[in-house]
């Protein structure tokens, strides 16, 4: 199951007041939570969310693939949506020339020297919308909006403001959380990414990738390199 970053413009009622709000953020619940810049690197996480439609997703059902969360809150809305849609076409070239309904489901790239008969570790780019300004009774209105913008691709929905209070959240700009083939938190970043830093950026979740071959996994996980936190 392959999931593209897909973010909506969701018209909501808060307060008593029509608020039109840019979202765009990937927002997780962890059995093991990290708080604040601190990460448990060796423990794995289970990402628990329900998506427009009400259907509940978790990362651990990811496993055995690589697992990228880009969040923000609406401030930094533009920035994500367009890390995670450059994100998804890195790792799934042929997305960028299909329709939307069918980009999630194009194959990921494949890795120079990967053994035959092995396959290879996909890259899951989950979009979930950070909701936690709307009040309980609108979710209902907030899940229809998204029903109707996006039929095709589950969106997963946080009221709760999970992201904020298991892993921080940078305002303003995108955050990326990054779990490995097991599901451990190996990475967090946050900040504005050019060219150089997606490279490095790429070349991690990559170097993940190649973690989960056979022969590689005697080795152990540890850091990624070139983490970029603001």
């Amino acid at each position: 199951m392959k999931k593209i970053c897909l973010f909506v413009h969701c018209a909501c009622i808060l307060r008593g007041i029509i608020v039109s709000t840019g979202i765009v953020a990937i927002v997780f619940q962890a059995n093991d939570s990290v708080h604040g810049s601190e990460k448990r690197p060796e423990r794995s996480v289970n990402i628990v969310m329900e998506d427009q439609f009400r259907t509940r997703h978790e990362t651990g059902t990811l496993r055995g693939d690589v697992v990228v969360l880009v969040y923000a809150e609406r401030h930094g809305s533009d920035a994500a949506r367009s890390l995670g849609r450059r994100l998804h076409i890195q790792f799934h070239p042929t997305a960028e020339k299909v329709p939307l309904s069918e980009s999630f489901r194009q194959p990921v790239v494949g890795l120079t020297d990967w053994p035959a008969g092995i396959e290879v570790p996909n890259v899951h780019v989950i979009a979930v919308a950070c909701l936690s300004e709307i009040p309980k009774p609108f979710h209902a209105v907030a899940r229809a909006k998204f029903r109707s913008d996006s039929p095709h691709v589950p969106v997963w929905l946080d009221f709760e403001n999970i992201m904020k209070k298991s892993c921080g959240l940078s305002l303003g700009i995108p955050n990326i959380v990054i779990l490995d083939t097991e599901g451990k938190m190996r990475d967090t970043r946050s900040g504005h990414v050019d060219d150089r830093e997606f490279g490095e950026l790429t070349a991690a979740i990559n170097l993940l990738r190649r973690e989960s071959e056979p022969r590689n996994r005697a080795v152990g996980s540890g850091p990624l390199p070139s983490k970029k936190q603001q």
